[in-house]
């Protein structure tokens, strides 16, 4: 059976972007969003809303542009990969995680910007048609 490993959210910046450069000299970058969903208590009626936190890594070029566009409380869309942690700690405590290795994001528009741009580390898009004169038929 084929496997499978594709995360897609949306959400916001929950701190400051941690930029680090790794011992191979790969760029590195760790945030974390939240994600909010909101819904009415079928029973009550009652507004409910509950918070899913996840952290967030990326590599190179995305990790660039992540630390120098992206603050907390900004909009972002990602898309990239469930990544599991195991480890012990010096006493002797296991921990674990889950995170996102994000493959690609977008700004996502918010109401002070008109912003809604796909970064991928491999993005080659080089389309420079700029010509606005066309009419739109509609």
């Amino acid at each position: 059976m084929p496997n499978y490993n594709k995360t897609i959210l949306m959400g916001r910046i929950t701190h400051e972007p941690e930029l680090k450069t790794l011992t191979s000299g790969t760029i590195s970058v760790s945030t974390g969003m939240a994600i909010n969903r909101n819904w009415t208590d079928k029973e009550t009626g009652d507004r409910r809303e509950e918070v899913c936190f996840v952290d967030l890594q990326a590599f190179g070029r995305n990790a660039e542009i992540i630390h120098q566009y992206f603050i907390t409380g900004m909009p972002i869309h990602v898309e990239g990969r469930l990544r599991y942690r195991a480890w012990e700690t010096p006493n002797g405590e296991k921990r674990s995680k889950h995170d996102v290795l994000v493959d690609t994001f977008q700004f996502v528009e918010n109401s002070n910007s008109n912003q809604h741009n796909v970064v991928t580390d491999t993005d080659t898009d080089t389309d420079t048609d700029t010509d606005t004169n066309d009419e739109i038929p509609f």
